[in-house]
């Protein structure tokens, strides 16, 4: 007897069980999906095109230096890079003693502490130094903006989905608040201390917009005009940057790696073929 009905145990467990998961899931209980203005109107990031894109791109040092330059004269009033050290700015194509002078220049200090007294104080940068925070601590930092933590930027781009076309894309987002959404959602009006940005997951953030006029940052001659447009997508390149410094060398060696593996499938078909010439398949 068992062994005739040996080979339909299995098969017949098989199909009880996926009649079970069947059974459970028409049998769940569904809540209808509720709309929401985030759900309705948040953006997905704008299409935008860096020389660093696709298996071939390249940083563009020019666009980096510029970046670095918003970021330093904007960004680092609020948002650290605690990953990021004057010194990589050499990557950037700046020189030893530029490095030193951003250093030394940077408008917030080191905190140390004063060998003779034991004293918390400050001192100037130093090239091995990472760039200090805008703030003393998470408390500081969230008095300073109504309650918000800015996030440290080191690791944004890789951070967020989109990276750098996320982060250009809320910077140049700013909008007023559609009409037809209020008019949709009367209760998502956006309160008066944060701001509207469709390309932010819930539409609302406390960051005021970064940059707000042509020229706000006064770029070197020779280097494009200083549009909100220009800016935004510099310093979303340079954060790109921070976030994956070696994104050249990944490519080369992807590339070589890919190099490497059609020759070795070549020689290794050319040696089928060689072995076994002779042998009827």
């Amino acid at each position: 007897m068992l062994r005739f009905f040996g080979p339909f145990i299995a098969p017949i467990v098989g199909i009880g069980f996926l009649l079970a998961l069947f059974w459970g899931f028409v049998s769940t209980p569904r809540e209808a999906a509720v709309e929401t203005a985030a759900h309705e109107f948040h953006l997905k990031p704008k299409e935008v095109e860096y020389s660093f894109s696709g298996p071939f791109g390249k940083y563009d040092r020019q666009q980096l230096q510029r970046g670095f330059q918003v970021y330093q004269e904007v960004c680092s009033a609020c948002h650290s890079m605690k990953l990021v050290a004057f010194r990589d700015l050499a990557d950037l194509g700046f020189t030893k003693p530029e490095i030193k002078a951003i250093a030394k220049q940077w408008k917030t200090e080191v905190p140390t502490i004063n060998e003779k007294t034991g004293e918390p104080t400050t001192r100037k940068a130093l090239p091995s130094d990472t760039f200090p925070s805008p703030f003393a601590n998470e408390t500081a930092a969230r008095a300073a903006n109504n309650n918000a933590l800015p996030p440290d930027m080191s690791l944004l781009a890789k951070a967020r989905e989109d990276g750098p076309a996320y982060i250009y894309s809320l910077i140049t987002g700013y909008q007023a608040q559609p009409a037809e959404l209020l008019k949709k959602f009367p209760d998502a009006k956006t309160p008066g201390s944060l701001h509207y940005n469709p390309y932010f997951p819930n539409l609302n953030l406390a960051m005021p917009p970064p940059l707000t006029a042509d020229g706000q940052v006064s770029y070197a001659e020779g280097q494009p005009k200083p549009t909100v447009d220009q800016m935004a997508k510099d310093v979303s390149a340079f954060l790109m940057w921070a976030a994956e410094p070696k994104l050249e060398n990944r490519h080369r060696t992807g590339i070589a790696a890919l190099i490497f593996l059609v020759i070795g499938t070549l020689l290794a078909f050319g040696a089928y073929k060689n072995i076994w010439r002779d042998q009827k398949h």
